[in-house]
């Protein structure tokens, strides 16, 4: 969890959480308790976020800017441009394999990161938001896998929009 800070980007300009499908259904109450396991930080424009290959540690979602999701396979076109209200990285949370593509700021952006151990904490401490995290989860991988079955396998869409 290095380089991670407390937020300098006032609150009121951030991506609300409640807006994003990762958190729909879920009270503001039980939005402060997810809220309190992020961890927010800045990054400058071209900064590294993540490289294909790294261990996945934490899913993202993007509260300010834009991040290019870029493979090896495809390096000149970004595979996704995610902004506000988009999460990726959530692969990080179900398993433990390593990063597919790499992620990078493409301005400068805020992102908050739920790391595995906090969501194994919430799973236990909190199972009913942990549950409705993961069927959120399950219902975007499962839209992705379709949007690629449907393309004949030729996109890659990790874009998860809200």
């Amino acid at each position: 969890m290095t380089g991670f800070i407390r937020r300098k980007t006032p609150a009121s300009d951030l991506y609300p959480l409640a807006r994003s499908i990762l958190f729909a259904g879920l009270s503001n109450s039980e939005l402060g308790i997810v809220e309190s396991m992020l961890h927010t930080r800045q990054y400058q424009a071209g900064e590294i976020v993540f490289d294909e290959g790294d261990d996945g540690q934490a899913l993202y979602i993007v509260r300010l800017g834009n991040i290019a999701i870029r493979t090896v396979t495809a390096w000149d076109t970004p595979v996704a441009v995610l902004g506000p209200g988009n999460f990726f990285g959530e692969m990080a949370l179900l398993d433990q394999s390593l990063r597919s593509a790499q992620a990078r700021a493409q301005t400068e952006s805020t992102l908050s990161a739920l790391y595995r151990g906090d969501f194994e904490r919430l799973l236990e401490a909190h199972s009913r938001i942990a549950s409705r995290l993961a069927l959120q989860l399950a219902r975007q991988l499962g839209a992705r896998l379709r949007g690629m079955l449907e393309d004949g396998g030729k996109r890659s869409d990790v874009a998860h929009h809200d």
